[in-house]
């Protein structure tokens, strides 16, 4: 698997190729300066270590200073770090270190919105694996710092039997049976429900988790009595910010919302550089 590293090594590469030809006609390489990064907007902070991690990547030397932290709130004209060093490096660094900053913080902050919403309630937001390609870990942190909880990282840590594998067993009890053949005792079952008889089939499977894909409010709360406290019970499927809070209502443990990353924008900040 890659690191995190790698994706700053990959963005760094993308941008400066074999060289930066402007930055390189018009600085000396002997020459220092200052950068400020400043918020445009108000945000939620995510993703500062690796903005640092940037500029460290290009010249260990560089030295930060910074208040912030990941998951304060920033807001419009504020500096959020201050980056000395190489005028090369600050220049080489900058968009690739806003692209990063921009992306995480703006999810950060879109997440917070949701978060925001439910308030007290007592059930659990959660993401999806509907992320950035290559970007996973960076994003499920992001969520995590805008507080809500990550589902399964990937394939391998998590059981989830869809519709289509259902489709390729034959049915639900054929499927939960030949995880339960592979998989350890410690590893929860979690199966993917549209309608009651598959939730009644999920429950008598004994899976652990039932998710109910695209149901209705009226069907939510119907398996939800059905089921009642003998698995957890998880919705997904179209959640919006309007949805929330009448999904959670329903007595629901989990909601699940891929919007959570692939609807979320970027950020405003700006860098500004003195010699």
């Amino acid at each position: 698997m890659h690191t995190i590293q790698d994706l700053i090594d990959l963005a760094l590469a993308e941008d400066i190729g074999t060289g930066d030809i402007t930055t390189d006609a018009v600085v000396s390489s002997e020459s220092t300066g200052r950068g400020k990064i400043v918020a445009k907007e108000e945000m939620i902070l995510a993703g500062l270590d690796v903005t640092r991690q940037v500029f460290l990547r290009l010249d260990p030397q560089t030295r930060f200073a910074t208040a912030c932290h990941d998951g304060d709130r920033a807001s419009a004209g504020q500096t959020v770090m201050e980056i000395e060093g190489r005028l090369t490096v600050l220049l080489q660094g900058e968009r690739t270190a806003l692209n990063f900053l921009q992306r995480l913080s703006g999810m950060a902050t879109h997440v917070r919105r949701f978060v925001d919403i439910l308030g007290d309630r007592p059930v659990r937001l959660v993401d999806t694996r509907k992320t950035t390609p290559g970007w996973r870990v960076l994003e499920k942190y992001a969520v995590r710092v805008g507080g809500a909880h990550n589902h399964r990282v990937g394939l391998y840590d998590g059981v989830l039997i869809k519709d289509n594998h259902i489709a390729a067993c034959g049915g639900i009890t054929a499927a939960v049976e030949r995880v339960r053949r592979r998989v350890s005792h410690l590893v929860r079952i979690e199966v993917e429900t549209a309608n009651m008889d598959q939730v009644e089939e999920a429950l008598a499977a004994g899976a652990e988790v039932i998710m109910l894909d695209n149901m209705d409010l009226a069907a939510i709360r119907r398996a939800v009595t059905t089921i009642a406290g003998r698995a957890q019970v998880e919705v997904s499927g179209n959640v919006t910010a309007k949805t929330l809070t009448p999904l959670a209502d329903t007595g629901v443990d989990i909601i699940s919302v891929g919007a959570l990353t692939h609807q979320a924008t970027s950020v405003d900040l700006s860098m500004r550089i003195d010699p």
